[in-house]
This record gives C-alpha cells, structure tokens and sequence, in this order.
C-alpha cells in the first residue's frame, strides 16, 4: 500500500494509474478507522482497478474547537488497518496547506435548502466546510467512484447534490451502517465513550427500532417524535439534541406519511458529552 504524504505524490500516483487506463474507487475519511470505513472500501474493490483513501482531520467542518481538539487522531493504527485488510492500493494523509493553500476557509454552497435542515440547524457552517473539503479531495483524486456511509445520510445527501453543481465526473454511492453487535452505529466518535456508555448506547439504536415498529402501526410523525422525546426524559448524560422524522429527498421534517414518498428518522443523542448520530429508514 503506497503512502501519499502530500499532493505531489498524489498526482504522480493518480496520473500513473491514469495512463495505465485503471479506474479508481475513492473514501476520504477523518481517520479513527473502524468496520464502518472498511465496508467501504470493501465495496470500493469490487467496482474499480485501484481504491484510494484519505486521511484529513479537515477543520472548517468543526463548529466547536473543543470537538476539533478532542477529534481521535490514530495514523498509524489506521495504516495498519488499512494494510491488514488489503482493500486500499494508496492512503493520501495531506497537509493542510495541500488542502488549504490559501488558509483554512471554507467556500459558500447553495445546497437547494438541504444544508438547512437537521445538522445545518445545530452546526452552522458545517456543510460548507464538507463540500469545501469533498470537492478539493475530488478534484485532487479524480476518482470514478467515491462512497460514503449513510450513517451520514444528510451529508450523502449534500455531497451528491455537490455533484449536481460542480459537475464532477464520480459516481457517488452510499453504503449502508455497519454497527455494533449492540446496535450502535459504528463511529470513531464512540472511541470517547467508556465500555459501559458504550453498551448503554444501543438505546440510541432500540429508539429507532421503536420509531420504525411505530410508524408499521401507523402512528403520525408528531407521535412518532414525542414517543422518541419521553424516551430520553431524565436519563441522567444523555441529552437527545434532535429527533426528525423526514422525507428522504427534501430532508424536510414530515407532518404526515404520504404513500409516494420515503421517509427516515434521524436521531443525536450526547453521551457525556460525545455526540452520537444515526438515522433509520423507516418501512
């Protein structure tokens, strides 16, 4: 597996691979490498010639230093997964000057009205910093393919709208969550919990399982939402930051079940202090 420290030996690497006529499968990451990165990967293999993937902590995501700060860093556990398994040709670790030549800031997306629902409403910026940071990877790697988890289902969302404006040529997938043998979405961010938060999380995951067990019984969302909110009621560093029950294209919160559409709920509980998402399609 060849190891890319900075965009010189990135595009060397990309145009060798380019000449040869080879298509590259690609996942830009933040490290903290877990099964969840994996599964990417895994399907990255069977779709291209080459798979590629990257390694940035990218600040201008981050709204609140201290979670910046606190963000796990672990490279070379990471390369070591990454080599163990097999599934990556190359990891680009880029600086930030690779990245952000002129400073750390980010650019200014129109995303249609998706980057103001959910996560837009509670982390100003963000999507601005992952388009700003996806786009640069992306015209850095020039891949064919990229995916993405749906644990991130509205950033899957921003990314592909990303694509619509930009006019990149990758095809972007999004590949299911792997979780826990309890139900917890896999996340670096869990690394932060002790083994015993760890274990009381799948709460996180039976609340949507409930969610989804109530709207089979044709509960409206409003109820739907409620019941999710009492769930959370006095559990004692758990505070649930959101609960939306929304339509699957427009991200927009649902006041009723319409038979056309697709709708997923989408949950952030803080766990002494770590916060947690997830979301469920609900059928």
């Amino acid at each position: 597996m060849e190891i890319l420290n900075n965009r010189e030996s990135l595009k060397s690497y990309i145009n060798a691979q380019k000449e040869q006529g080879k298509s590259i499968g690609f996942a830009p990451t933040m490290g903290a490498l877990h099964s969840g990165h994996l599964s990417l990967y895994e399907h990255a293999r069977k779709d291209n010639d080459i798979v590629i993937s990257s390694i940035f902590v990218n600040p201008t995501q981050f709204n609140n230093p201290e979670d910046l700060e606190k963000y796990p860093r672990t490279i070379d556990k990471d390369i070591n997964l990454l080599k163990k398994h097999g599934f990556v040709d190359a990891v680009y670790i880029p600086t930030i000057n690779d990245i952000y030549p002129n400073g750390a800031q980010s650019k200014q997306y129109d995303f249609g009205g998706l980057e103001s629902e959910m996560e837009g409403k509670f982390r100003p910026g963000h999507f601005d910093g992952v388009g700003t940071v996806v786009e640069e990877l992306l015209r850095q790697v020039q891949p064919n393919r990229a995916y993405f988890g749906e644990k991130d289902f509205q950033q899957l969302a921003i990314i592909k709208k990303l694509i619509e404006i930009t006019g990149l040529p990758v095809e972007i997938y999004g590949i299911p969550i792997v979780r826990e043998e309890n139900g917890l979405a896999l996340s670096s961010r869990n690394q932060r919990l002790s083994p015993e938060r760890r274990e009381e999380a799948k709460l996180i995951y039976e609340t949507l399982t409930k969610a989804n067990e109530d709207f089979k019984a044709g509960k409206n969302p409003s109820e739907i939402r409620r019941a999710v909110a009492q769930t959370f009621d006095n559990i004692k560093d758990y505070t649930l930051e959101y609960i939306s029950i929304a339509d699957e294209e427009t991200l927009r919160e649902a006041h009723e079940f319409l038979p056309s559409k697709s709708y997923r709920a989408f949950i952030v509980v803080v766990v002494d202090g770590v916060r947690l998402i997830d979301n469920l399609h609900l059928k």
